[in-house]
Parts: C-alpha cells; structure tokens; sequence
C-alpha cells in the first residue's frame, strides 16, 4: 500500500517516533507499505521553522534528507492538485492540509494523519 504521511507525522517519524500511535509506527515500518511524503509538508515546515513555531522546531533540509535517506518517495505538488484542493469542503482551513488531502485524493494513495478533522474528508484518508 501506497501512504502519504501529513506533516505532523512525517515530523514525528523523522525526530520523535513516540509521538507516534502504535498503528502509525506499525503501518510506517511495514516494509510492504511504500511511505511518501509531499513538497507540500516541507514547505509548511520550512515556513514555520523560519517562523520559530515551537512544534515545527524541526530544520525542514534535515527532514527532507532524512526522508529520501529512508527510501521514501517525494511527492511533488502538481497544478492538478492545486485545482482539487480549491474544490474540497471547507470542513479544514489550513491551505497545506487542504493540499495534502488533494495530493491522496488525485494520486490515489493513502494520506496517514492524527488530525481528526482532515480524517473527516471522504477519500483515501486513514486517522492513526
């Protein structure tokens, strides 16, 4: 299975694996499962880093390295995605979430989060 994890996530895997709920880590370790993370996520990061956001206390060059240092697959952000993100219910504000949430819903993978309201999107979206 094909799984696009969100940014809180993909922070987590990359500098606090505790943080991460038994089914995440499971699903995450899985060697049968291909892990993806998106431009989207780093961009958010690189943003709030730079903002000094204490939960994005995480330098956005360290994760993306450590990412593709793992064998995860980077997922480039397409104008096809930007359309579907526009089109979404507004049931989330944040426009990185929103894209995220575009990106598994046009790609077809699965979009792995802990935020309850992105699980509300209909789609291929696992809460963990």
């Amino acid at each position: 299975m094909k799984l696009l994890l969100d940014t809180h996530l993909l922070i987590w895997t990359a500098g606090d694996p505790d943080k991460l709920s038994k089914t995440a880590r499971a699903l995450i370790e899985n060697r049968d499962n291909e892990i993806a993370f998106s431009a989207v996520s780093i961009w958010e990061i690189a943003i709030k880093y730079a903002l000094k956001r204490p939960e994005f206390n995480v330098d956005p060059h360290l994760v993306r390295r450590g990412c593709l240092d793992n064998t995860m697959t980077e997922l480039a952000i397409t104008s096809q995605h930007a359309i579907l993100a526009a089109t979404l219910a507004p049931i989330h504000k944040d426009p990185f979430d929103r894209l995220l949430v575009a990106q598994a819903m046009a790609e077809g993978v699965t979009l792995l989060t802990a935020d309850e309201t992105i699980a509300q999107y209909r789609g291929p979206i696992r809460l963990v």
